[in-house]
């Protein structure tokens, strides 16, 4: 298939683009900075500029499918500034797409649309499936659910809309692993808030195949993207110990410490969201990477 990728430049975007080129799809990318439009190899740079809202239209060309990736870092500040700016890089890239497939003749059939578990409200006792219809009404909540409307409008177009709701991902060479990673390993490392909230994680080559899966099957609806046996903050910092031969010793990081220092954000590592991988394990899709312990044994 010859795929067009947002984002691909990203911790997901880079692995996936490897995987797709390994399995002989052809890969076309989109990106803000000119000076990257050569900087995957065997893959074709195009370039679009959301503020003027301009896009090379030769990106679609010959394209089945479209992986929409790009949206700014949510571990950043949350200025009010920021703010618009995370949700602008997922809901306006996702418009100015739409209106081009919209405009011009194009062959494709399906977009695979990155989404969040934050949409989630925070329980630490409900297990979220696809179903769910509470939904967080903190900032990640607002921002996911623009995003997957975002995502929804290409059904007007008679293209598949698939959205992966993606929990957090653990990977060796960036993101939210490597950020508990550095306390502990200094041996400073501790629990957050009550260490009770669930956290619902993937292995990043588990979320590759997940991806590449909903792909070649054409899969259209909403699944999560997130492993079999969600942990709790408590857990995965003692399991993250254990591994790295750690001794943990220090008392939890209160809440209200993590609101003093994050503001805003500090949702992102105190809200509770125990989600089911039920449906995406039903249509076959088998996870290499089920337990916390083995996947901590491959990145660490």
């Amino acid at each position: 298939m010859k795929i067009l990728i947002t984002g691909a430049t990203g911790l997901v975007g880079k692995q996936l683009v490897k995987q797709l080129l390994s399995e002989g799809h052809q890969i076309n990318f989109l990106t803000t900075r000119k000076e990257a439009l050569d900087s995957l190899p065997n893959c074709n740079g195009f370039y679009w500029d959301l503020k003027s809202g301009t896009i090379d239209v030769n990106c679609i060309t010959g394209v089945d499918k479209i992986i929409h990736l790009a949206g700014a870092s949510v571990a950043n500040r949350w200025t009010k500034k920021y703010k618009k700016e995370i949700i602008d890089s997922r809901v306006i890239t996702a418009q100015l797409l739409f209106k081009t497939l919209k405009e011009n003749n194009h062959s494709v059939n399906q977009i695979v649309s990155a989404s969040a578990t934050g949409l989630y409200q925070h329980s630490y006792d409900s297990v979220y499936d696809e179903e769910a219809t509470i939904f967080s009404n903190g900032f990640l909540g607002e921002v996911v659910q623009q995003w997957e409307l975002a995502a929804d409008t290409f059904s007007v177009l008679n293209i598949n809309v698939t959205k992966v709701r993606i929990g957090v991902v653990l990977a060796c060479n960036g993101g939210a692993l490597q950020k508990m990673v550095q306390p502990i390993s200094l041996g400073i490392g501790a629990p957050l808030a009550s260490g009770n909230q669930y956290m619902s994680w993937i292995h990043i080559k588990d979320l590759i195949q997940l991806i590449v899966f909903l792909l070649e099957n054409n899969k259209e609806g909403i699944f999560n993207g997130v492993a079999p046996n969600p942990v709790t903050n408590l857990l995965l910092t003692k399991a993250i110990a254990k591994q790295l031969n750690k001794v943990l010793f220090l008392p939890n990081v209160p809440k209200v410490f993590l609101q003093l220092i994050l503001g805003e954000m500090h949702e992102m590592v105190c809200d509770s969201q125990k989600v089911s991988s039920l449906k995406i394990e039903s249509t076959g899709f088998v996870f290499q990477f089920k337990n916390l312990e083995s996947t901590l044994k491959d990145l660490l």
